[in-house]
């Protein structure tokens, strides 16, 4: 399988800010992992959208995957119970 590149919307700095440090790079190695398999086992398919979820620990990471450019963008990082108001 492929590898796909990393990308990260702008807003996602912002969101890492507020979390605590050793969250931050259980978050980024979960992020890393996304390259080899987007859709690995715990990713789950937003009905509303074309984008997926997946789980790291009290953490929501919300990514889109381009499939014809091999890219999976990131698109939120929060905390579960923040993550789906005002979207």
């Amino acid at each position: 399988m492929a590898k796909y590149k990393i990308t990260f919307k702008k807003s996602v700095a912002k969101d890492l800010r507020g979390i605590p440090s050793a969250d931050v790079k259980r978050i980024l190695q979960t992020i890393d992992s996304l390259a080899e398999n987007p859709r690995a086992e715990g990713c789950v398919k937003l009905s509303a959208q074309e984008r997926y979820r997946v789980r790291q620990g009290v953490y929501r990471i919300v990514y889109e995957i381009r499939e014809e450019s091999l890219i999976v963008q990131v698109v939120k990082v929060a905390h579960r119970s923040s993550m789906y108001k005002g979207n």
